[in-house]
């Protein structure tokens, strides 16, 4: 009997993020204008939208600091909403973002969708935890020695760059590693 070949069906989340000083409702309520606006911009191109809403539609709501329009403030650094939108734009990650007239046109919600690879940590470790579990060795046959789980990933990929290049392909591409980064430790809004 002939096995299959199929690929893993990966789960895919839409993140969001919010004003901390703005409700919950409103948090909501931003984050949906954001999610439309997603649909709208990347649908007709990009079916893994609409296989989004057909298969998963969860949504996970995280506290996005502050948000200001920088143009309108001599020597005012942006928001953390702002500086956030500029890291996704910046990436090459989709995204889509609203600003409510309401709320002095204020930049209230940024989304993106991710799959599995950026938010599962248990199928799809962190580059330390994935040198020590794939191989138990270094690049030149030796067991890898405690002070690694102590390095910062700029140690690790210098010290492990084949191993670096064969996990970031693991992981689905250097865009899934920025988004890892971008939502490790946000707290939900």
């Amino acid at each position: 009997m002939e096995e299959l070949n199929e690929e893993k069906v990966l789960e895919v989340r839409m993140y969001f993020f919010v004003p901390y000083n703005i409700s919950p409702i409103q948090q909501a309520i931003q984050s949906g204008h954001a999610a439309l606006r997603y649909a709208r911009m990347f649908s007709a191109e990009h079916p893994e939208v609409w296989d989004f809403v057909d298969n998963h539609e969860t949504w996970i709501i995280l506290n996005g600091g502050t948000t200001n329009d920088e143009r309108d403030f001599d020597n005012v650094p942006a928001g953390t909403m702002n500086q956030i939108a500029d890291q996704l734009q910046k990436n090459d990650i989709m995204f889509s973002y609203f600003i409510e007239p309401d709320l002095n046109h204020a930049l209230t919600a940024l989304c993106f969708l991710a799959d599995e690879k950026v938010f599962n940590y248990k199928d799809y470790p962190n580059f330390v935890d994935h040198i020590i579990e794939t191989s138990g060795q270094n690049e030149f046959g030796n067991s890898f020695p405690i002070e690694t789980i102590k390095k910062s990933n700029e140690e690790l990929i210098a010290e492990y760059p084949s191993i670096y290049k064969s996990w970031v392909r693991e992981m689905g591409g250097i865009k899934n590693i920025f988004l890892r980064e971008l939502i490790k430790g946000k707290k939900l809004a």
